[in-house]
């Protein structure tokens, strides 16, 4: 159910961002769009790693560096059968972490100095098996191809306001939709699409939790993770980078800023309680297996 949800909205983020295009600017404009998106998903496909990690300052580190984080990685992908993801340390006190990467052969798993203080190795164990199942559900790219188009769609809705500053949309309602057309893709259009990313980052990050507590057998460890990252004093400065929110496995902003429909992250509180019905579950079904 999980995955046609996902596939639905990304379908809606694809349908939106073409009917932008032909709005402001007819077949053009259709075939224009996608082309940009395409140019733009290419480049963030490749670099959007290297960008992020070094956006946000982050150290790669050994075994001989750090033994414990690197050790708990290597276990959990040694059990999942996945390559082994570089590990980054980033020097923040604000409690997090994150995966990027194009793929599981090209990942990476960082976690900041504050994760690393404030958890324990069990806690610490349901983090990585969160970030580790967003690399296996290839959830860096679905990511990146839904903010490359919720992106793409606000520079449309940008350069369409300009466009009416100096009177360059509206007057030729068969290039596009018009004056109609302008205010949908200028005001509208860009709204729905935040919606719309913010609703697929949600969803992975539900079946991040569910499959990340399944590979580790860490149900209650990372609720309990989940409840310390809600609760720290401290979070990351987003200021200058708000659209990497989306990566960290906690919310980075205040819950007070943003309602739930423009968050990236479901309440902490669904979160919590579904892993603590998932372990049930895994208890029930393991009574029912030695039956």
């Amino acid at each position: 159910m999980n995955n046609f949800k996902i596939t639905l909205l990304m379908t809606g983020l694809v349908v939106l961002f073409g009917t932008v295009g032909f709005l402001l600017g007819g077949r053009i404009g259709l075939f224009g769009a996608f082309f940009i998106a395409a140019l733009m998903n290419l480049g963030t496909y490749w670099f959007s790693d290297k960008v992020v990690l070094k956006m946000y300052k982050a150290k790669e580190v050994t075994e001989n560096e750090n033994s414990r984080l690197y050790r708990i990685v290597k276990d959990i992908t040694t059990k999942a059968m996945m390559p082994m993801p570089k590990v980054y340390i980033v020097p923040s006190k604000a409690p997090n972490a994150f995966a990027t990467g194009r793929s599981e052969e090209h990942s990476a798993v960082a976690c900041t100095e504050g994760i690393l203080e404030i958890l324990n190795d069990a806690e610490l164990e349901g983090v990585i098996g969160h970030e580790l199942a967003h690399i296996k559900n290839k959830d860096m790219l679905i990511g990146t191809i839904a903010a490359t188009f919720a992106g793409a769609i606000s520079y449309m809705a940008v350069m369409a306001r300009w466009g009416a500053i100096f009177g360059g949309y509206g007057r030729d309602d068969n290039r596009g939709g018009g004056i109609i057309g302008l205010i949908i893709g200028a005001i509208v259009a860009p709204m729905a699409a935040m919606v719309i990313q913010m609703a697929i980052s949600r969803s992975r990050e539900f079946k991040a939790d569910a499959i990340g507590a399944k590979m580790t057998n860490r149900y209650n460890e990372l609720a309990s993770a989940l409840k310390k990252l809600h609760s720290a004093p401290i979070r990351l400065d987003l200021e200058k980078t708000p659209a990497t929110a989306h990566l960290m496995i906690a919310n980075p902003v205040s819950k007070k800023k943003f309602k739930s429909m423009f968050s990236t992250h479901p309440p902490v509180e669904e979160r919590i309680e579904k892993l603590k019905k998932l372990s049930k579950e895994s208890i029930y079904q393991g009574y029912a297996n030695i039956g």
